[in-house]
């Protein structure tokens, strides 16, 4: 056609390498071979075009979101002659009639973040992710800190709820790390930092989150309730880290750890990694964050318990253990996610793992069997009807000890020698090697031997060496002391000569 601007059909059609037939086509009909195609039409009748504009339709506007399955289970329900294959076909048409005459949707608008402006907190659960510890599954969620403008992230292991002690100790970890306070802080409605009432968002702070926020000279805020993609810098991050540490563990081969510790430093380091991959970005937004205070404000809960003739206290439907040296004694415990500090006036006394209640019902227990040893060996019996006898026991193999005793032997026996073994394990320091010998006794049919224990577990007695002490002669002395006088008698000589001389 460009040819043909200045040359006849044939020479145009021969400089294009065209036919002239070919050319006097085109002159004629200058459309694209794609667009002289006529649209298909229906090849078989429309299936649902009696039921369309009469009953589907008004279905669609009464309720928009309803799902193509249940508009065709009650069109069934009306027709039961309804071929049940129309099922794609319904789709298309709803999903062609949302698109023309449906109802408007939401819209999300994209922000621009100003760098040093905008940190975010949130938790999210890490249950689905089966993790385990020493054998354990794990229910634990993770605290989740992020900058919006350069996506610095913090994460933390949180064992109990969404409380304001796992957020202001997560909140000043991050901050720490990272070197700096941005100028806003949002999370969504935790009642951990919100009262979640009706008045205005600054009368709605609760006394300790709002302390916190002056400490760190952030503004508060947060998204509206129910809209979770007004926290979309965070709740999208949320996904992306979960499916990371569950590549992590896929490559890891294992979701078991030793330690809770261990799994802490396995989420730290998937979290550096991907830290290490903005780095750019967080260098660039660092100097935009305000100083940090000089010191960090307190991340904990404190309460006064007392210790009571049970041996220990209770804190929140769980009871815990002490010395039994405390019995009677007020205590300072301070509370943080994961453990109790316990101060006795300003002197630390214990560190104890915190416990949850086992349901509404039912509450907690944390045991440290050392504490009541003593007394336990001289009630031996205690031990049948303890409200904390599951507890108690520090490894299966002591539990499974005295229910094989017991099976055999009966209650009496049973306690007296679960508590001597308790006591061995905890005199001889060697509570997983008696553990695995008792389990190699189980496992043979054989019930734990105590006297035979006590010899195996006995330390080894330190031989008291045999000194040899020779002692010299008396004479020596003599000798040393006749030496003596002959060389000092020989200066003196010498030295009497030199003057005659001089």
């Amino acid at each position: 056609m460009s040819y043909r601007s200045t040359h006849d059909v044939a020479v145009a059609a021969a400089k294009a390498g065209i036919s002239t037939a070919s050319g006097y086509r085109i002159e004629s009909d200058p459309r694209l071979p794609s667009q002289k195609k006529v649209p298909r039409g229906r090849r078989r009748p429309d299936p649902l075009a009696a039921v369309w504009e009469s009953e589907i339709v008004p279905i669609l506007k009464a309720a928009p979101g309803i799902r193509a399955i249940a508009v065709l289970g009650e069109l069934r329900r009306r027709h039961p002659d309804l071929n049940p294959n129309v099922r794609r076909t319904l789709e298309r048409r709803m999903r062609a009639w949302r698109a023309l005459s449906g109802p408007e949707q939401d819209v999300i608008f994209r922000q621009e973040h100003e760098p040093g402006r905008l940190g975010l907190s949130d938790f999210t659960d890490m249950g689905d992710l089966g993790v385990r510890i020493a054998g354990a599954a794990l229910d634990h969620r993770l605290y989740h800190f992020r900058l919006a403008f350069s996506g610095f992230e913090h994460a933390e292991v949180v064992l109990g709820g969404e409380s304001f002690v796992a957020l202001a100790e997560g909140l000043q970890n991050a901050l720490w790390a990272l070197g700096g306070v941005p100028k806003e802080h949002r999370s969504d409605s935790l009642s951990a930092a919100f009262r979640n009432l009706a008045a205005p968002a600054q009368e709605d702070l609760t006394q300790r989150y709002a302390a916190l926020m002056r400490h760190y000279e952030m503004e508060p805020s947060r998204n509206n309730a129910g809209l979770a993609h007004e926290n979309g810098s965070i709740e999208s991050a949320h996904g992306h880290l979960k499916k990371e540490i569950e590549d992590a563990l896929l490559l890891r081969a294992s979701r078991d750890f030793d330690d809770l510790d261990s799994y802490r430093r396995f989420v730290d380091e998937v979290v550096g990694q991907r830290n290490a991959r903005n780095r750019k970005r967080i260098e660039l937004e660092r100097p935009t964050l305000a100083r940090l205070p000089k010191r960090r404000t307190a991340d904990f809960e404190e309460k006064i318990v007392t210790v009571t003739s049970s041996g220990g206290f209770t804190l929140r439907r769980v009871f815990y253990t002490l010395p039994s040296r405390l019995i009677g004694h007020r205590l300072r415990a301070r509370i943080y996610d994961d453990r109790l500090e316990c101060f006795l006036g300003s002197t630390h006394v214990a560190s104890l793992r915190r416990g949850q209640p086992v349901s509404d019902s039912k509450g907690g227990h944390v045991v440290d069997y050392r504490h009541v040893i003593h007394a336990l060996r001289r009630k031996p019996m205690a031990l049948c009807n303890l409200v904390y006898r599951d507890q108690l026991f520090p490894r299966p193999a002591y539990r499974r000890a005295f229910e094989a005793l017991r099976e055999r032997e009966g209650d009496k026996r049973a306690c007296k020698v679960t508590v001597e073994l308790l006591a061995l394990a905890h005199e001889r320091a060697c509570e997983a090697e008696l553990a695995a010998a008792i389990e190699a006794d189980l496992d043979a049919g054989r019930l734990p031997d105590i006297q035979a224990l006590r010899t195996r577990f006995t330390p080894d007695g330190t031989a008291v060496p045999d000194v040899v002490v020779e002692l010299t002669p008396l004479g020596v002395y003599d000798e040393l002391a006749t030496m003596s006088t002959i060389a000092a008698s020989g200066e003196m000589a010498v030295s009497s000569d030199m003057e005659v001389a001089a």
